[in-house]
């Protein structure tokens, strides 16, 4: 008799993972649910977005959009949340406390106006948000809570560079806070309108080199003693 053929065990299928992909899978869908409502939001504002558009811009349903958010406005404000939170997250990861009052300074204002050169749809939507008298940011907590934050670090950096002798006395971290953002944000804002007027385009690299050094340099002149 000839010997039976031995068969090689099937193996079985590997389950492990499963649980992690279901629970990354929600999480991928809201992700991508809300990169297609930044982008429609940015684009035609609160008003003009519309929950059938961010829908044909995901790979999923209008009905899993109500589902995940509740409705135009908490997405709309989910939104706000997430845009306001990668400015605030690109100021923590900086590590101020570990660097000298002038350097640490010096590296908020380069990463903030880098941060608002890179995200053009966070300043469209922060001027939206301010036509409609920030109406959502005043009913959230967690922008509310994340913005004051960058003016607790500020103080302390202002209260750092004073004892240092580097800062000037009586500096408030508001105002700093406003000197900063207020040029890195309107060079964006107004890129288009710049542009039209003077023929200047602020996306351009030589541009952006000489109006980084510039604001850097002028805020550092404003906090000297």
């Amino acid at each position: 008799m000839a010997p039976r053929a031995q068969t090689m065990p099937q193996e079985l299928p590997v389950v492990a993972d499963e649980p992690p992909r279901r629970r990354r899978a929600p999480e991928a869908t809201k992700q991508g649910i809300l990169d297609a409502a930044i982008a429609e939001f940015s684009e035609k504002g609160f008003a003009g977005g519309r929950v059938d558009d961010i829908a044909a811009r995901t790979r999923t349903t209008k009905r899993m959009i109500y589902y995940y958010f509740g409705g135009k406005e908490q997405l709309y404000a989910a939104v706000l949340e997430r845009m306001y939170g990668g400015m605030r997250d690109a100021e923590a990861a900086l590590r101020l406390d570990a660097l000298a009052p002038l350097d640490a300074l010096r590296r908020m204002v380069e990463v903030t106006f880098d941060h608002h050169a890179a995200h053009p749809e966070f300043v469209r939507l922060v001027s939206v948000e301010n036509i409609h008298e920030a109406r959502m940011v005043a009913a959230s907590t967690t922008i509310r809570a994340r913005n004051a934050a960058v003016i607790g670090a500020l103080q302390a950096l202002i209260a750092r560079g004073e004892k240092a002798g580097v800062f000037r006395k009586g500096l408030d971290p508001l105002d700093l806070h406003i000197l900063i953002s207020s040029f890195c944000f309107y060079r964006v804002s107004n890129r288009h309108t710049l542009l039209a007027i003077y023929g200047r385009d602020l996306r351009a690299p030589e541009s952006v080199a000489v109006q980084r050094k510039m604001i850097v340099e002028a805020v550092l002149r404003y906090v000297a003693p």
